[in-house]
């Protein structure tokens, strides 16, 4: 299964220096062990189409080998080390979990 985090930072965060905290508990997001595959990531530099949706920040997007294995994450220490210290940075999260 996959899962696909959509983030919008607040205004005050969209600096150098809360960018690199934010990037920096994604990536603890990413190293959990029950991620088979995994990454974060800015928006591409793709064209502007009507169907694209541009107005988010950063997301993140994991694989596992299965519903069990997304269950660990979401109670892994690390997954909770990113949302306690980082859900004050933004104004909005978008979760879609894909079969």
């Amino acid at each position: 299964m996959q899962h696909h985090v959509y983030f919008w930072l607040k205004e005050e965060f969209k600096d150098e220096a809360g960018r690199a905290a934010f990037e920096k508990g994604m990536q603890l997001c990413v190293d959990v062990v029950s991620v088979a595959q995994g990454g974060w990531g800015k928006q591409a530099g793709t064209p502007d189409r009507p169907v694209t949706d541009k107005t988010w920040d950063y997301s993140i997007y994991c694989t596992f080998d299965s519903v069990e294995d997304h269950n660990a994450y979401q109670v892994d220490p690390q997954h909770d080390v990113f949302v306690n210290g980082c859900k004050h940075m933004w104004d909005k999260v978008t979760i879609m979990d894909v079969e």
